[in-house]
């Protein structure tokens, strides 16, 4: 059973004193039967860069998404549980991502079907358990406690283990440094 993770979203009051707007369980949940064993709970939206954070308290309302909003972000916590080879290797990964948006994101003959490309930055951070992050050829196991930066690589989750394993993202919308504004392309950020 997938874990409900509780939400509390601040903001400030007509006096501009800080206060909690919202304090609730994080509705915004995605299982689906062609990805067993994995929920995707959505925290926060936002849809620029800069984020607002005077708005409204809901911004998870809508379909869900694999990507960030173009220019935005997403807040999530994905939950991996052990990963079973046989039903596995009768996924139709294209399908499942086709769900949130992202079926064009899929590899096409990856060594795992759920291999996927985001144009974005993510970070990572295992919260529980263990999972082995697969790129193109490498793979690394990841503990709880370990951070990852996925920059637009071609990756997959797989959790061999025995345990449930949870890992928060938040995933930033992206382009390549050739793609960037002439301004970004040496780090400097735009204003």
């Amino acid at each position: 059973m997938a874990r409900e993770f509780r939400r509390v979203v601040t903001g400030h009051d007509e006096n501009g004193v800080a206060v909690v707007e919202s304090d609730n369980i994080a509705t915004h949940r995605l299982q689906r039967p062609n990805r067993p064993g994995v929920t995707l709970t959505n925290f926060w939206l936002s849809a620029s860069t800069p984020a607002e954070y005077d708005g409204p308290t809901e911004t998870c309302d809508g379909p869900f998404i694999l990507h960030p909003p173009k220019g935005g972000s997403v807040f999530r916590v994905v939950e991996f549980m052990p990963e079973d080879p046989e039903v596995l290797a009768k996924l139709d990964g294209k399908a499942a991502f086709a769900e949130m948006g992202a079926g064009a994101n899929i590899v096409e003959g990856a060594r795992h079907p759920f291999m996927h490309r985001t144009d974005s930055v993510d970070y990572a951070v295992i919260m529980t358990g263990e999972i082995y992050m697969l790129l193109d050829e490498d793979e690394v196991l990841l503990k709880a406690g370990d951070v990852v930066v996925q920059r637009g690589t071609n990756h997959a989750w797989s959790n061999r283990g025995t345990e449930p394993c949870s890992i928060a993202f938040i995933l930033v919308d992206g382009v390549t440094q050739r793609d960037a504004p002439a301004d970004q392309q040496k780090g400097i950020p735009a204003r």
